[in-house]
C-alpha cells in the first residue's frame, strides 16, 4: 500500500473509532441523562401517561390527575388551586413544574427507584405514583388566605416545637390548574400570569425579602441579652432621647413624641417600640455582634430548604456606626422573608431552640406505605432559655398594653411585635406592615407567626403593623389553638 492510501486509510479508522466511541458515550454515560432530560418529549409523555401521585394536606389530597383527549393521556388538577399554590407550585405539561410538584416530581410520577416492587423490576414498568403529605394544616391555611384577602402580603405559621410549617399564604395568588394542560386556554392562562405586575406566581412567603422594620428589634434585644449590654429586659438602658446618630447630625427619633423612650427599659422599648434605643443598642453592641446574633435565627443562610429554598434574608457586612444603628431598627440593607421572622419568633417561644423549618412530613409509596419521613431537627440554638423568657414575657407585654393589643386573644397567652418598615429612595415607597407574634394555650401547645402586608387600600397615614398584618398573625393563631 502507497503512503497517501495508507494515510487515507489510518484517518478512516479513526474516525470509525471515533464514531464508535462517541455512540457507546452516549448509549452508556449520557443514556440515562438524556432519557431524563425534561427537554426529552419522551420523558413527558411517560410523566403523563398515568395519574400521578398527590400532594396532600390533612391527609387529603389538594391535587388530582383529569383524563385528556391529548397525546398526554393525564394533567394535573388542583383542588382549592389560589390556596394552596404557595406550597404545591405548578406541574404544567408545557411550562414545567416548580415547588413541592418539582423537588418531588419522581415520587408522584412514579419513577423513584423507592417505590419500585419486586413486580416492577421483573416487568420494568414504572410504580405507581407515591404521595407527598406535608405539615399544613387547612384551618390555619385559609385563616390566614382569608385574612389577607385582596391584600399583596404574605404569612408563616411554625409550630415552634417541631418547625413544622403550618400554614403559608401568599397573595394575590393563582390556580395552577388554568396552565396545567396544552390547550390555547391554557396557554392564555400562562400569559396573563408571567404578565401580571403583581406577580401572583411569587411565593412571597418563602422567596420576597423586605426590611423587617421594628420586628428586627427583637434580634437586636436578644443581641443585647446574650452579650450582657444588659442582663434584664427590665433594667433601665442609657438612652437619650432623641438619639443622635453617631459620627452625624441626624437624630433619631420616635414616631410617638410622647413615649418614654429616654433610657427605657427594654419592655418598655418594645412596648412603644422605641428607636433610639434600639438604634444605640445596635451601636453599642457593634455590627459583628448584632450579625452574629442575627445568623442564629438564620440570617444570612442562603441555603434554608423546607425543602423548597427560601431566599436568603441579609444582616449587611461592612456598616459604619450610623448605619449599624439604623440597621438596628430594621431598616438601612435588612432584609428578611416572612419564613425568617417567623424563625425568629418561633426560637424565643421554644426556649431559645430554633427548629428547622419544614413543610413535609412524609413520602408514600402507591400503597400507601412509608418512604421516608421528616422529623424535629434543631437549626441552632439561638439563646439561652432565660433569655428567651425574658423576651417573651416583654412581648406579651407589647399585646396586653403596647402596639400589639389588636392581636389579643382570649385563652391565650399572646406576644408579638409590629412593624412599619420604610423603602424606596427617601421613603417615597409604601411603607410595609409587619407583625410577628406567638401564641400558647393553657397545654402549652404553641404557634408561631409572621405576617406582612406590601401593599393594601389603607391610606399612607393608616399604615401600621398592628393594623394591617396583625389581624393576619391573629386569625392564624386563633385558628391554631382555639379549635
Amino acid at each position: 500500500m502507497n503512503k497517501p492510501l495508507r494515510r487515507v486509510s489510518v484517518f478512516c479508522i479513526a474516525l470509525v473509532l471515533a464514531l464508535m466511541g462517541w455512540v457507546t458515550w452516549i448509549q452508556g454515560a449520557k443514556a440515562d441523562s438524556l432519557a431524563d432530560d425534561e427537554h426529552n418529549p419522551r420523558v413527558t409523555i411517560q410523566k403523563y401517561s398515568r395519574p400521578l401521585g398527590n400532594i396532600l394536606v390533612d391527609g387529603r389530597p389538594v391535587t388530582g390527575s383529569a383524563r385528556t383527549d391529548g397525546p398526554l393521556a393525564y394533567k394535573r388538577t388542583y383542588t382549592d388551586g389560589p390556596l394552596y399554590a404557595p406550597l404545591t407550585g405548578y406541574s404544567s405539561q408545557i411550562y414545567g413544574s416548580t415547588q413541592l410538584e418539582a423537588l418531588y416530581g419522581d415520587v408522584l410520577d412514579g419513577s423513584d427507584t423507592r417505590l419500585q416492587s419486586p413486580e416492577n423490576l421483573v416487568s420494568r414498568e414504572r410504580a405507581k405514583g407515591g404521595d407527598v403529605a406535608t405539615t399544613l394544616d387547612t384551618r390555619i391555611q385559609k385563616a390566614g388566605y382569608k385574612a389577607l384577602g385582596n391584600k399583596t402580603g404574605a404569612a408563616v405559621a411554625l409550630d415552634p416545637a417541631t418547625g413544622r410549617i403550618l400554614g403559608m399564604v401568599s397573595t394575590p395568588s393563582y390556580d395552577p390548574g388554568k396552565f396545567a394542560g396544552q390547550s390555547g386556554s391554557d396557554q392564555k392562562a400562562w400569559a396573563a400570569l408571567t404578565g401580571d405586575k403583581s406577580q401572583p406566581h411569587l411565593n412571597r412567603a418563602l422567596r420576597q425579602t423586605y426590611p423587617p422594620g421594628s420586628t428586627f428589634k427583637l434580634v437586636v434585644a436578644a443581641a443585647a441579652l446574650e452579650n450582657g449590654l444588659y442582663s434584664s429586659v427590665d433594667e433601665r438602658t442609657d438612652s437619650p432621647n432623641p438619639y443622635r446618630l453617631p459620627d452625624t447630625r441626624t437624630d433619631l427619633t420616635n414616631e410617638n413624641p410622647a413615649a418614654p423612650c429616654k433610657d427605657a427599659t427594654i419592655r418598655t422599648a418594645l412596648q412603644y417600640s422605641c428607636n433610639n434605643v434600639f438604634g444605640k443598642l445596635a451601636a453599642d453592641l457593634g455590627e459583628k455582634k448584632v450579625k452574629a446574633q442575627a445568623e442564629k435565627f438564620g440570617f444570612n443562610d442562603a441555603k434554608i430548604d423546607v425543602p423548597v429554598r427560601a431566599g436568603k434574608s441579609i444582616y449587611p457586612s461592612g456598616m459604619d456606626s450610623a448605619q449599624t444603628a439604623l440597621s438596628g431598627i430594621g431598616q438601612f440593607d435588612d432584609q428578611a422573608t416572612p419564613l425568617q421572622m417567623a424563625m425568629v419568633v418561633s426560637a424565643i417561644a421554644n426556649d431559645g431552640d430554633l427548629k428547622t423549618p419544614h413543610e413535609v412530613d412524609k413520602i408514600t409509596d402507591g400503597g400507601g406505605n412509608t418512604v421516608q419521613e421528616y422529623g424535629p431537627k434543631t437549626y441552632r440554638t439561638a439563646m439561652s432559655q432565660e433569655n428567651a423568657e425574658q423576651l417573651q414575657s416583654a412581648m406579651q407585654t407589647v399585646v396586653e398594653k403596647g402596639t400589639g393589643s389588636g392581636a389579643k386573644i382570649d385563652g391565650l397567652t399572646v406576644g408579638g411585635k409590629t412593624g412599619t418598615a420604610q423603602h424606596g429612595v427617601d421613603n417615597s415607597g409604601t411603607p410595609y406592615a409587619w407583625f410577628v407574634s406567638y401564641a400558647e394555650d393553657a397545654q402549652g401547645h404553641q404557634v408561631a407567626v409572621a405576617s406582612v402586608v406590601e401593599d393594601s387600600d389603607a391610606a399612607r397615614n393608616e399604615i401600621s403593623g398592628g393594623g394591617l398584618a396583625g389581624p393576619v398573625a391573629k386569625a392564624m393563631m386563633e385558628a391554631a389553638l382555639k379549635k
